[in-house]
């Protein structure tokens, strides 16, 4: 429980994610209204976010609310991957895969049912990181507490000798109220120097007031 341990999001850190314009590109092929796609599936994409739907009734879904055929289904789901998936980010991904021996290392995201076996398969998070908690397999989103308080006990390490590093201040507030260290991904450069920095302080100990 003394470990100290380095906690990263997905999409936005390992994941290089820019928005493609996919939805608006089929409202248009649709003839939809701006926002109509989301409009209808918000509750499938909530759903599917924590768990309580399952892939194949995700495509019924889009299927049955966008009056799509299984052809067209499928090249719906096929372009909400591909953003969602985005590409690699190779720098902090080979730096953290460095770090194998020295730290604990966890995967912390909010996620969509599916995702593990498209990101194990594409960039093998698996290998990279300890353990990894998905929100749709513990079906809680962040910024919710016990999302955090998941990853650690997955990891077995104390809050305090977590490092969080995330693309969203949201949830790098929460990560800091439930009591871990954190930091906001902007750039590879600084994530990295903050993370050889947790590293270098080492586990905390009683009276030491960690980093932000």
């Amino acid at each position: 429980m003394t470990a100290t341990c380095v906690i990263l999001d997905i999409g936005g850190v390992l994941e290089i994610t820019p928005q493609t314009g996919w939805v608006q590109r089929w409202e248009e092929r649709l003839e939809l209204p701006p926002g109509t796609v989301n409009e209808r599936m918000r509750d499938v994409w909530h759903a599917g976010s924590v768990g309580s739907i399952s892939e194949q009734e995700v495509h019924e879904q889009v299927a049955t609310r966008l009056g799509l055929d299984a052809l067209r289904t499928e090249a719906f789901t096929a372009d909400l991957w591909a953003e969602y998936l985005g590409t690699p980010n190779e720098e902090l991904i080979t730096y953290v895969r460095g770090l194998r021996e020295r730290c604990r290392l966890g995967i912390l995201s909010n996620s969509f049912v599916g995702a593990r076996e498209r990101e194990t398969a594409l960039y093998h998070f698996d290998a990279l990181v300890d353990q990894i908690v998905y929100s749709h397999e513990i079906g809680i989103e962040k910024p919710d507490r016990r999302a955090f308080e998941a990853a650690c006990t997955s990891l077995e390490v104390r809050p305090e000798n977590c490092l969080f590093i995330d693309d969203v201040a949201a949830n790098v507030h929460a990560a800091r109220v439930t009591g871990m260290q954190a930091h906001l991904f902007e750039d590879n450069a600084r994530t990295i120097t903050r993370i050889a920095a947790h590293l270098d302080a080492g586990p905390l100990v009683p009276g030491r007031v960690p980093l932000a």
